[in-house]
């Protein structure tokens, strides 16, 4: 048997696949347990190693020594054996020996796996025609298959390949069941040589059964799937070129994919459902089903061609105005007015016929309660019914922000601790601010009170990260992992594992003081500044739990937002004194940034306590809380081409007395400064920047806006998503805090918008939205280019549906002048730049105003309402000049 491990060693596959057939099966089973040695080996070896050569002579082995089909199949399909694989026909003739129904349970378990196992789909396919079992037609099989088609065969033409199928029957229609064909969608193509094209030959040649192949295709896009599965099913649905029976046979089809399906597959079933109306094979009464599910669709495409349908229908046959025009009335619900309009206008073409339907009347009458205000009115003397009641004062009612939370203390127990600090490990960046101050703390307080313990209830954590095993190849690198100047700086998730390494000696104290004292090297991008106070806070921590573990953190926060009761600072000052503990330089220097100072009261009688202590970290306390409330840099705007970007001057407060990682916070930041980037750009977390200066957010924002400002112009996703922690910080709200979110509101991902719109709805709640100071930033910047006005349409109208109408139309006056001014300097309705998307912002900007009341005149408007013709800039505009009350010029 040491013949066989040591052929596997080698890599030869031919040699080892021979020595295992001379085995017995016992020979084989006691085999097990050196093979099972070795792979556990392999899995720890670096992937570049040669040792990984074994894998295929390891995979034909443990292959053959199995005798269950589940431990066979199991063997085979690891994940460890995906990149390097036996080739098939090996395993194929190394497993020849097996009976058929051991083969096919393999077989069937193999193609049971997942796709992204990567079975070797000729390794299935073979155990299958030896065994003689039922073709599976499970994803992972079905996958192979059309992978093994598509890749091979020379020039044979794809309906050829397909024609030799023994099986083709229940793959295709395996085909019509995968979950998801974006897996192998590239390999479908478009044109004569495609599947579509194939498959619809066959099926035409009666190699298919035609209705099975329709039926499957319709069920398919009715169950949908992928994102682009579309793109496959419905130009095979078209290449079928379906009868005038098969398509009346289907018409509840038609109209649930009319109903549900994505856009492409809607407007294909609405142009068929539109062909059997309109050649009298669809019922008024299915006329009016299909067309209830499509008003309600988003596309104005879809609702305006239903309405068109609607109308020819109507027009011609007077008898069916009782069955449609509940179904028009469907519209009426639509967010955008055009089409609400559109289907008043129909309504009111054929409300005559309902003369003898009073309860038909009604029906319309309450859906034209949907309508904008002045349609309203319009519906009401239509269909003869008492127009409704005047609204009462309109009262903004905005979503309530999130309230910070205190923070619980640490857990006592190094149990409950280790879990929590694992838990963070396995969080994306670390976890939250408090969790992760909270753990902080919780190490420092364990590592002082009985570092033994700490240990024991660490160990299941710390086992299973990278530099644990002594004799592993990472564990040689820790050190200069942990401690290399020029590797970057320490992120939160990073810190935790360098806390971990320290306590378990993977580190040496030579290395975390160097890394305390020095650091990586100094860089000015706008992020180093904040990262390097994270980075450095950790690497105290992990030099004193080394040295000197400290009884607790004195920057812990009270609070989620960051920040530190000025009481509990100085309860916590007291308890080192009492225990004649050294106060950390770097910790103190950020508990003295999160105290709070805004509640002058309270930091007025803390400052006194603070002072009694009789201590420098006592009296330096006291000074900063009686200095009063933390002041606004001053700052500058620059442009920088289609960019807006904000200089600060210096934070004196921040240039003396503190440590000097944190004096770089408070230099003066240029806009050169903000386009700077470096290796460490994108580890950091903003949470913990904000979480750094509760009390100075505008310090934040200021470093902020450069990245913000790529979601808008360099679509990059997710560069937003620290606005809503931004909104709900502290300190005053200003220019930089403004321009952060009028970047997000024109940001290219919807996530990014959606966070936008979360911090304009949270500072508007908390009384510190400047609508007039960010209404004029979005005019600027879609002027600039740098917010495209659909994408600001978009936020907009997310943030009023909230119910903030009155604040969005305030944003919104002070936008639309720097926009309609352009139009009158010599744009036109639907040119290009910053008048792209103008009407959107109209239509949004009208609804809000109708909604909230507002009223009175608004620069360059009344202009764009009196131009000719029927745009949608045109039409919105006259609406949003009706809305506020402005008489149009005689």
């Amino acid at each position: 048997m040491s013949a066989v491990l040591e052929a596997v060693r080698a890599g030869r596959v031919g040699e080892t696949a021979l020595l295992v057939k001379k085995l017995t099966d016992a020979e084989r089973r006691a085999l097990l347990p050196g093979l099972q040695a070795l792979r556990k080996e392999l899995r720890a070896a670096p992937w570049e190693t040669p040792s990984q050569r074994s894998y295929p002579a390891l995979q034909v082995a443990g292959a053959m020594c199995h005798s269950g089909a589940a431990a066979a199949a199991t063997w085979i399909a690891g994940a460890d054996m995906r990149w390097r694989q036996a080739p098939a026909d090996m395993l194929l003739k190394a497993l020849a020996d097996r009976d058929t129904g051991w083969q096919a349970d393999v077989a069937l378990r193999l193609a049971a796996r997942p796709v992204s196992a990567d079975v070797q789909f000729l390794l299935m396919a073979g155990l299958v025609r030896r065994s003689g079992c039922e073709v599976p037609v499970t994803d992972a099989y079905v996958v192979g298959w059309v992978r093994h088609i598509g890749h091979g065969w020379g020039r044979v033409p794809l309906v050829d390949r397909l024609r030799a199928e023994p099986d083709l029957a229940p793959l295709v229609n395996g085909l019509f069941e995968l979950s998801d064909i974006g897996e192998v969608r590239w390999l479908f193509g478009d044109g004569p040589g495609s599947w579509q094209h194939a498959l619809a030959e066959l099926t035409d040649a009666g190699v298919l059964e035609r209705k099975a192949v329709v039926d499957a295709c319709v069920a398919r896009l009715l169950r949908g799937g992928g994102p682009t599965d579309h793109r496959v099913f419905l130009p095979l649905l078209g290449l079928l070129a379906l009868t005038r029976d098969e398509v009346r046979e289907r018409v509840a089809d038609w109209t649930a994919l009319a109903r549900d399906a994505v856009s492409p597959v809607a407007a294909h079933a609405q142009s068929v459902l539109a062909a059997l109306a309109l050649d009298g094979d669809l019922t008024p009464r299915q006329l009016a089903e299909a067309s209830e599910g499509l008003l309600f669709r988003a596309e104005k495409k879809l609702v305006r061609a239903q309405l068109v349908l609607l109308g020819k229908v109507l027009a011609r046959d007077a008898s069916a105005a009782a069955e449609l025009l509940p179904a028009v009335a469907r519209a009426f619900g639509h967010e955008d007015t055009q089409m609400q309009e559109r289907a008043l206008k129909l309504v009111e073409r054929h409300v005559k016929r309902l003369d003898d339907e009073p309860a038909v009347r009604s029906d319309i009458g309450l859906s034209a309660e949907q309508l904008s205000p002045a349609l309203r009115m319009r519906a009401a003397a239509v269909l003869g019914i008492a127009p409704a009641a005047a609204p009462e004062a309109y009262e903004e009612v905005l979503p309530p922000p999130p309230e910070p939370f205190l923070l619980t203390t640490a857990p006592d127990s190094a149990v409950e601790l280790a879990e929590e600090v694992s838990a963070l490990l396995a969080a994306d960046g670390g976890g939250e601010v408090a969790a992760f101050e909270r753990a902080l703390d919780g190490l420092a307080r364990q590592a002082h009170r009985d570092q033994d313990a700490l240990r024991e209830a660490l160990e299941p954590v710390a086992a299973t990260r990278w530099w644990w095993e002594p004799e592993s190849y990472r564990r040689q690198h820790a050190e200069e992992y942990f401690g290399h100047t020029r590797r970057g700086l320490l992120t939160a998730e990073g810190g935790l594992e360098l806390v971990l390494a320290t306590l378990y000696g993977a580190v040496s104290t030579a290395t975390l003081l160097a890394g305390l004292r020095h650091g990586p090297a100094d860089h000015e991008c706008a992020r180093h500044g904040f990262s390097r106070v994270l980075d450095v806070r950790l690497r105290e921590l992990a030099y004193r739990i080394r040295t000197d573990p400290q009884p607790l953190l004195l920057a812990t926060p009270s609070w989620s937002t960051g920040l530190l009761e000025p009481d509990e600072l100085v309860d916590r000052l007291d308890a080192y004194r009492r225990l004649g503990a050294r106060v950390g330089e770097v910790d103190f220097a950020q508990a003295l940034l999160r105290v709070r100072r805004e509640d002058r009261t309270a930091a007025l009688a803390a400052a006194r306590r603070a002072s009694g202590l009789g201590t420098p970290e006592g009296e330096r306390l006291a000074r900063r809380l009686s200095a009063g409330e933390p002041a606004l840099h001053g700052s500058d705007r620059r442009t920088s081409g289609p960019r807006i970007l904000i200089e600060s001057g210096e934070v004196q407060e921040l240039l003396t007395d503190f440590p000097e990682a944190f004096r770089r916070l408070g230099r003066p930041f240029t806009a050169s400064d903000a386009v700077r980037y470096c290796h460490h750009w994108g580890e950091e977390n903003h949470r913990h920047w904000l979480a750094a200066l509760p009390e100075l957010r505008e310090l934040v924002a200021v470093r902020l806006v450069h990245d913000v400002s790529e979601a808008a112009l360099a679509d990059e996703r997710g560069a937003a998503a620290a606005l809503p922690l931004l909104a709900e910080s502290g300190g005053i709200a200003g220019e930089s805090t403004h321009l952060c979110v009028a970047y997000g509101l024109g940001a290219r991902h919807p996530e990014d918008r959606l966070a936008a719109v979360d911090a304009l709805l949270v500072l508007a709640a908390r009384g510190q939205l400047d609508a007039e100071r960010l209404g004029d930033d979005l005019g600027r910047l879609v002027r600039l280019g740098a917010v495209k006005p659909l994408r600001l349409a978009e936020s907009a109208r997310t943030a009023a549906a909230t119910g903030a109408n009155a604040t969005i139309w305030e944003m919104l006056r002070h936008t639309l002048p720097v926009l309609l001014a352009d139009l009158a300097s010599g744009g036109t309705p639907g040119a290009a730049g910053a008048t792209r998307g103008l009407g959107e912002l109209l239509s949004i900007a009208a609804d809000c105003a109708e909604r909230s009341g507002a009223r009175g005149e608004l620069p360059h408007l009344s202009g764009a309402a009196a131009r000719p013709g029927s745009a949608r800039l045109v039409v919105q505009a006259r609406r949003l000049r009706d809305a506020l009350g402005v008489v149009a010029a005689a």
